[in-house]
C-alpha cells in the first residue's frame, strides 16, 4: 500500500477499527483514532483501581492520569483485518509490549500483546461500546 494514495474503499476498510471499544473486563473504554496513516488508542472511561498511571515504570509519569493515556500507539493496517507493528501500554502492568490488533467482526476487535514474536503472547477481545 505504501507509494500510493488509499482509495475511498481502502480507507473505509482502513477505519473500521475506528471508534470506541469496552475491555473485556469492561471496566475501561478505548477510543481508537487515525492520524496520517497510523492508529492510536486512548483511554477514555474508566481507569480501574487508580486514576493514575502509577505503575509507569519511570517515577516521573505516575502522576498523569489515565484518562486521556494513549495506550496504542504506531499501527498500520495490514491486509483486511489486521493492524500490526504497533505497541499497547498496560497501565496495570506499567509494561509496554508488541501488539497485533485483528478486526474479528465488527462489534469484536483481538488485542494481542507479546514479546518477540506474536506466538508468545496473549489476546483478549474488545467489543465495541455503542451508546
Amino acid at each position: 500500500m505504501a507509494g500510493h494514495a488509499m482509495t475511498y474503499f481502502e480507507t473505509r476498510q482502513s477505519d473500521a477499527i475506528l471508534g470506541e471499544w469496552l475491555s473485556p473486563a469492561k471496566d475501561s473504554r478505548i477510543l481508537i483514532y487515525r492520524q496520517g496513516n497510523k492508529y492510536y488508542g486512548k483511554i477514555t472511561w474508566g481507569t480501574g483501581t487508580s486514576p493514575k498511571d502509577e505503575k509507569n515504570p519511570n517515577p516521573a509519569l505516575r502522576s498523569r492520569d489515565l484518562i486521556g493515556l494513549v495506550i496504542l500507539s504506531d499501527f498500520e493496517r495490514n491486509g483486511t483485518d489486521t493492524w500490526e507493528n504497533g505497541s499497547i501500554y498496560d497501565p496495570r502492568e506499567g509494561k509496554t509490549y508488541s501488539c497485533k490488533m485483528t478486526l474479528k467482526d465488527p462489534k469484536s476487535l483481538s488485542i494481542r500483546g507479546y514479546v518477540g514474536i506474536p506466538l508468545l503472547g496473549r489476546s483478549e477481545i474488545w467489543t465495541r461500546f455503542n451508546q
